[in-house]
């Protein structure tokens, strides 16, 4: 039983967390009411068993949690009573609002969905961009201050600071809980992809942990995704979901059976997921034909250039590495600058690839990059400077949070530094 409660909270814990801070308005008090409730469901279904709508069972019971909660503040402060009214009420009219009794034709289910809801508040404009991001990151994933700061660079602290900043902006500034209109849309677009694209990019590639991936934030950015191009169809909307089924068709061939990491060129591609490769194609055939190509379609196209070919031997480089030079020249970044060396590497040879990459970390950036580094070692290892890749491989492992990625690092260092030097 402790096992199905620890996999429902895996699950649904976010999208209960976002619904509570609908029904109570307030972050802290639905962080509350969350831990509340799941407490309750440690208690109370290994006696009665799991409900067979344990999402709505925990909202319920978060809810009540936190109405007996303020009024035992109303004790000492009146105005809490006033407070745990309105809840009920609100709580009340909601329900009324789900009702099967009401006609489906007269409600979005799109604009009515609490994660966007949550989504689009952590991302209004009267949040400096910072705070938006950390925020997200820590209310719609889950992450800790530290896995954070890690992602940015920062310290923990400082992340801290950041979303009670934010925290209490929202409540001062009495920032909605809400969809924007949909003429309001398009300027809280960028944003909004932005920290979807964050809540993918931590499922696909978790920071930390003993998993490669974590399919629950990967999934629910995709279902966010899918929400975002309903309600607006604009071409980088379009490009990030493409991109985010692009990458996910590949889950299943990304580790071993013991959950080890497999690279990209040994992976075994009769396991991509070919209905999700012919959603993205189709998607990234729509964003161009929609608009000129923005950062998320330039790389949607690059990994479908990778899902079009029939393994690592196949794969137009040429066209990859020209695709990386249009992104870098239209979102100048490190990151896109190493992925095109990458892929000059793979076309030209180690040393073109290597020659670029030195340049990056000459410059003093991507220094506590991991996969700088990482990517820096596997061309000195193909060129054979040993010593040069193993030290590099150190510095990744250093930087390294994710249980798997260290065992592939380790086991690069001991091959490399045995006497044969595989």
């Amino acid at each position: 039983m402790t096992t199905d409660v620890e996999g429902i909270y895996r699950r649904e814990s976010r999208r209960v967390f976002a619904t509570l801070i609908r029904l109570l308005g307030d972050f802290d008090l639905a962080e509350e009411a969350l831990h509340d409730a799941f407490v309750a469901a440690m208690e109370q279904w290994p006696r009665d068993g799991v409900p067979d709508n344990p999402r709505a069972w925990l909202v319920s019971t978060g809810r009540f949690r936190a109405i007996d909660t303020i009024r035992k503040r109303a004790r000492f402060d009146a105005a809490q009573e006033e407070l745990a009214r309105d809840i009920e009420r609100q709580s009340l009219n909601s329900e009324i609002s789900q009702s099967p009794l009401i006609n489906p034709t007269f409600i979005n289910p799109t604009i009515d969905d609490d994660t966007l809801r949550l989504i689009f508040t952590c991302c209004h404009p009267a949040l400096s961009p910072d705070a938006r991001v950390a925020l997200t990151l820590r209310e719609m994933c889950g992450l800790t201050t530290e896995e954070i700061a890690h992602a940015f660079f920062v310290t923990a602290p400082t992340i801290a600071q950041r979303i009670v900043r934010a925290k209490s902006k929202i409540r001062e500034a009495r920032i909605p809980y809400q969809v924007p209109a949909r003429e309001d849309l398009p300027a809280r677009l960028d944003t909004v992809l932005h920290v979807v694209y964050l809540v993918f990019n931590e499922g696909y590639s978790a920071s930390s942990g003993d998993t490669v991936t974590r399919a629950d934030l990967s999934g629910e950015a995709i279902r966010l995704g899918q929400l975002i191009v309903d309600l607006l169809p604009e071409p980088e909307c379009l490009g990030l979901l493409a991109m985010m089924l692009l990458h996910e068709s590949r889950r299943a061939a990304r580790t071993a059976a013991d959950g080890e990491i497999v690279l990209l060129a040994d992976q075994d591609r009769s396991k991509w997921d070919r209905t999700a490769i012919a959603e993205g194609l189709a998607l990234i055939d729509r964003a161009l034909a929609a608009g000129p190509a923005g950062p998320f379609t330039l790389q949607a196209a690059i990994l479908g250039v990778h899902a079009q070919a029939a393994d690592a031997a196949s794969t137009n480089w040429d066209d990859i590495a020209g695709l990386y030079t249009l992104l870098h020249q239209l979102d100048p970044s490190p990151v896109v600058e190493l992925n095109r060396a990458v892929a000059i590497a793979m076309h030209d040879g180690p040393e073109a690839g290597l020659a670029i990459m030195d340049g990056i970390l000459g410059r003093g950036e991507l220094t506590d990059y991991q996969f700088a580094h990482s990517a820096r070692a596997d061309l000195l290892r193909r060129l054979g400077r040993n010593d040069e890749a193993v030290a590099a491989y150190v510095r990744a492992l250093e930087l390294a949070g994710q249980a798997p990625e260290q065992r592939f690092l380790r086991r690069r260092i001991e091959l490399l530094s045995s006497p044969r030097g595989d």
